[in-house]
């Protein structure tokens, strides 16, 4: 596995790999009708590009070198709060899951976020995604939990999760 910084190119390959992966991972928590509002606002391309705009915020493909594939992505924002990441986003289509993708992809980020002065990384996560129990394995901990307006009448369940980086 490695991970390639993705560009402005990438954006049809990103909204292809979130679809595929929110497809399965929240099935069963949100109807079709907010999945659908959730994956047309937060992966537009514009809004995708006000990402890329911004300096502190980066996204980066997952690739099986042995398929020469895309198994995912992730993107965050450095210096979202002082000395502090925000992990947006981390998906993996749902065959890639269990190979140990999602945590090779947390490694490089614990390295990339210290190695440019930060020493949290903090997340949400749904109250009912089973990406919880992963994220508690790699050594985050709910630290709070809020419902959130997404708009368009949604709202999320969510637990707010950090990491604290050893130094």
């Amino acid at each position: 596995m490695k991970l390639v910084k993705a560009t402005e190119k990438d954006i049809p390959l990103i909204q292809n790999l979130a679809r595929r992966s929110w497809e399965k991972a929240y099935a069963e928590i949100l109807s079709v009708e907010q999945m659908e509002y959730m994956l047309s606002e937060m992966y537009s391309e514009k809004e995708i590009m006000t990402h890329f705009q911004n300096p502190d915020y980066h996204y980066y493909l997952v690739q099986d070198e042995n398929n020469n594939s895309y198994e995912g992505f992730m993107g965050f924002e450095l210096n979202y709060e002082e000395k502090t990441t925000k992990l947006h986003r981390i998906y993996l289509v749902p065959e890639s899951k269990g190979k140990g993708f999602g945590k090779s992809a947390l490694q490089f980020l614990d390295t990339f976020v210290s190695e440019n002065g930060n020493r949290r990384i903090i997340l949400n996560v749904n109250k009912y995604n089973a990406a919880r129990n992963f994220y508690e394995s790699q050594g985050y901990k709910v630290y709070d939990e809020g419902v959130f307006d997404i708009g368009g009448g949604y709202v999320m369940d969510d637990y707010l999760m950090e990491f604290l980086i050893h130094i």
